[in-house]
């Protein structure tokens, strides 16, 4: 009789970026986001689409699934925010009073997946930056490795360090904890600034080159640098303290930060205001404070545990800055970033841990990928351009008529096989164009985007070519490290150079995408130039396309010239107006 295989079901609920991922016998078949399908961008609802994609990639039923992993542990979560605090502090009675229906929630959520799911099996809980640590170190393929997760908050730690070690996982510090957070403050200037919270971090991150730290600010005798310095307060070799005296998300919900602060440095900005230097200045000294907190607290650990490879997972590794700069300082010999960094990546952790559980001689395995996502068959492709009435085609050579559109300065949607799992296009939801002339850039903010004039785009390069254009010492297959362009190069690629001389660089290989891979060096050979600027396939506030459907109107919406879809191509001046 065969055996039958273990199929676990990962699921992360319960806050932001909900999802799913699936894993028979600890490999990773499928990882999906609620938001693809929702079409709710950062998704809270439960994940039952994203549990239902990835059933279907699978080819398999509920019915099959061996057991459900859960990314957050409800009963430490209780205990630790409410039921401790209650005990030492009586004013924090009334809160727990206040939020009951919350607590009652997380109390009977097995009750609460058994009912979404119709599964009938056994569920497990694990801690959520376990789940962070774990799916960044078993994908890394580092045998042993320090592992760091740093995020808002999971139950009520907000940051784990641990030590891989042969493929098993030692926590030695977990007492960062609410309301110390590097990324809820993070996320309270973003409000501040006049972003959304939980969504636009990363603008924040974009802004922060234009600014200068180092100057007072007005009306003041401090620089923002001093200022930022006393808002984060480093505490010990892993430790700081969120100065509350600026702060207040721990005060009530939706309350950022504090009378003092806006004492200092004035009011809110609105989203409709102009950005102006200012507001650069505070995001440059937000993020010049967290790269220095977090390289103190690595440049510790390194020494410490002597450990020379890194994992980093958690939602502040998506600030692909600081990672440029842990890679550039040469602390550790190679860095491995969590692709789905934010609480989605959880779904994958939780995958690893319960396998872990029934298989304890598991040890890392390199994987880079993550293209997990849903799948489009050439049948399913082709309904949905009949169904539209398009004029499509099929090329004898998709790549060579591809990178011929794109020499000629067209902008490309590029649509193909597994959607990317995480916020990161890698070259299956694209939108492509050439990296020169400078004006790229700005016309696809402007045009097709539909953002900020300031925000960055991302190179995507031939690997073998990467260190003849950027200054990197490793692979970078999913563009999670900034690093410089090497300055005789900055104006061959303009449309892909921050200000700062940066850039946040996709290195391609065949055994990351071979189709993307072909499409580089189709361009390469029509350019000389080896690479593509590459940026996710949507406009500002909506999810990256999933399906062909939503490739097509994406393209008919914006001023994308010519469309990718698997073999077949539309370009815009065939389609009626």
């Amino acid at each position: 009789m065969a055996r039958k295989p273990e199929i676990i079901l990962g699921l992360n609920h319960g806050g932001h970026d909900t999802s799913a991922a699936l894993m028979i016998d600890g490999e990773l078949i499928a990882a999906c986001e609620e938001e693809r399908f929702s079409l709710e961008k950062h998704s809270t609802q439960f994940p039952n689409l994203a549990i239902q994609a990835c059933l279907r990639r699978a080819g398999i039923k509920i019915e099959e699934v061996s057991r459900i992993a859960y990314g957050f542990d409800s009963t430490h979560f209780i205990r630790e925010v409410y039921l401790r605090k209650a005990m030492e502090d009586a004013e924090r009675i009334g809160f727990l009073i206040n939020d009951i229906d919350y607590i009652k929630y997380h109390y009977n959520i097995v009750d609460t997946i058994l009912k979404e799911t119709h599964f009938q099996g056994e569920i497990k809980q694990f801690r959520h930056h376990l789940c962070h640590l774990a799916s960044a170190y078993y994908p890394s393929g580092f045998a042993d490795a320090l592992l760091v997760s740093y995020d808002g908050i999971g139950e009520i730690e907000t940051g784990m360090l641990a030590k891989g070690i042969g493929g098993n996982i030692e926590v030695v510090h977990d007492l960062t904890r609410y309301p110390e957070s590097l990324g809820l403050l993070y996320s309270a200037l973003t409000f501040y600034l006049g972003w959304r919270h939980h969504c636009d971090e990363g603008i924040i991150m974009g802004l922060a080159p234009y600014g200068d730290a180092s100057i007072e600010i007005p009306g003041s005798d401090k620089t923002y640098a001093e200022i930022f310095k006393d808002v984060i307060i480093e505490t010990g070799d892993f430790d700081y303290r969120i100065n509350q005296d600026w702060i207040a998300y721990y005060e009530k919900r939706d309350t950022w930060v504090s009378p003092r602060f806006y004492d200092t440095f004035g009011p809110k900005r609105a989203y409709e205001d102009p950005v102006t230097q200012h507001h650069k200045n505070i995001a440059a000294a937000l993020q010049d404070r967290l790269e220095e907190v977090v390289l103190k607290q690595l440049t510790w650990a390194r020494k410490e545990f002597g450990l020379s490879r890194l994992c980093l997972a958690g939602g502040v590794a998506l600030n692909c800055s600081m990672n440029g700069s842990i890679e550039a300082s040469g602390i550790f010999d190679e860095i491995f970033v969590q692709p789905a960094s934010a609480d989605q990546g959880v779904a994958v952790g939780a995958c690893y841990l319960a396998h872990k559980e029934s298989n304890p001689k598991l040890t890392p395995t390199k994987n880079h990928d993550f293209y997990k996502g849903s799948r489009y068959s050439r049948e399913e492709i082709l309904q949905a351009l009949n169904k539209k009435g398009l004029p499509f085609e099929e090329p004898v050579d998709i790549y060579q008529e591809t990178a011929k559109q794109l020499a000629a300065g067209r902008i490309v949607g590029w649509h193909q096989g597994g959607a990317e799992f995480g916020p990161r296009a890698l070259g299956n939801r694209s939108i492509l164009c050439k990296p020169y002339p400078a004006e790229m850039k700005d016309h696809l903010n402007e045009q097709v985007k539909f953002r900020e004039s300031f925000r960055p785009f991302a190179p995507s390069v031939l690997a073998e070519k990467c260190s003849e254009y950027f200054l990197i010492k490793q692979e970078s297959p999913h563009m999670l490290m900034a690093c410089q362009v090497h300055p005789d190069k900055r104006d061959k690629i303009p449309a892909v150079v921050h200000v700062d001389g940066s850039c946040r660089v996709q290195t391609v290989k065949t055994g990351n995408n071979v189709r993307f891979r072909k499409l580089l060096e189709a361009f390469y050979s029509a350019t000389d130039c080896p690479v593509l600027l590459n940026t996710s396939f949507n406009v500002k506030g909506q999810p990256i396309v999933n399906t062909p459907e939503q490739a097509i109107d994406c393209f008919l919406n914006t001023k994308i010239d010519f469309l990718v879809v698997g073999d077949f191509t539309i370009k815009k001046e065939n389609v009626k107006k």
